[in-house]
């Protein structure tokens, strides 16, 4: 597989990079890498928060439309779901590169999965890829472009930070001392039969 960090980190910026090439919400996904493989699982779950970053954007318009805010509001809770979704099959492909790893007697379990802190890392990147753009935005104040050259800096040294913490972390589960163990989100706002809201009205 050959997966750490780095990795992660140019297939994010390369998504991010093709988004704003088209830079349009409703832009279809072509995902450059084979079906099937943990790259193509990164680059699609980059799109998706990629995508939602911006419709976040939209709908903090304060003189948006009523109808549409609510048709935006729905597309980010659908891509909130897809987001999840992506994350746990990025957990179910490394939990199986790993299921025949031998394990110490010691071994531990981390306080949150390989690809939740790997969901961490992708809005790093988006987070960076748009403060940077505001640090050198020309119509800006000077005031303005300091101030984010300064969260700039700190985002950057986030990023260096979380992923360090995250090839120590594949790293602990290549040596067996580091267990995964994977529970889904099973978020019950989107069920129809866990959401009182929704599951009242059949009633």
């Amino acid at each position: 597989m050959g997966m750490d960090a780095a990795a992660c980190n140019k297939i994010f910026c390369k998504t991010i990079d093709d988004y704003h090439l088209i830079n349009q919400v409703e832009a279809p996904l072509a995902n450059p890498y084979p079906s099937g493989t943990i790259d193509f699982l990164l680059y699609h779950k980059c799109w998706v928060d990629t995508v939602q970053w911006h419709l976040e954007d939209l709908v903090r318009d304060p003189a948006i439309d009523p109808v549409i805010g609510l048709q935006l509001k729905r597309k980010i809770d659908a891509s909130n779901q897809l987001r999840t979704d992506l994350v746990e099959q990025i957990d179910d492909y490394l939990l199986q590169w790993y299921s025949n790893k031998e394990q110490l007697p010691s071994v531990r379990i981390n306080t949150e999965s390989p690809a939740w802190a790997i969901d961490r890392l992708s809005i790093l990147a988006l987070k960076i890829y748009h403060m940077e753009r505001e640090a050198n935005r020309k119509e800006a104040t000077p005031e303005h472009q300091q101030r984010c050259a300064t969260k700039l800096t700190v985002l950057i040294e986030q990023r260096t930070d979380l992923s360090l913490s995250i090839d120590q972390l594949l790293d602990a589960i290549q040596a067996g001392q580091v267990r995964m163990k994977v529970y889904r989100q099973m978020k019950m706002y989107n069920d129809a039969t866990l959401n009182p809201v929704l599951y009242q009205q059949k009633s």
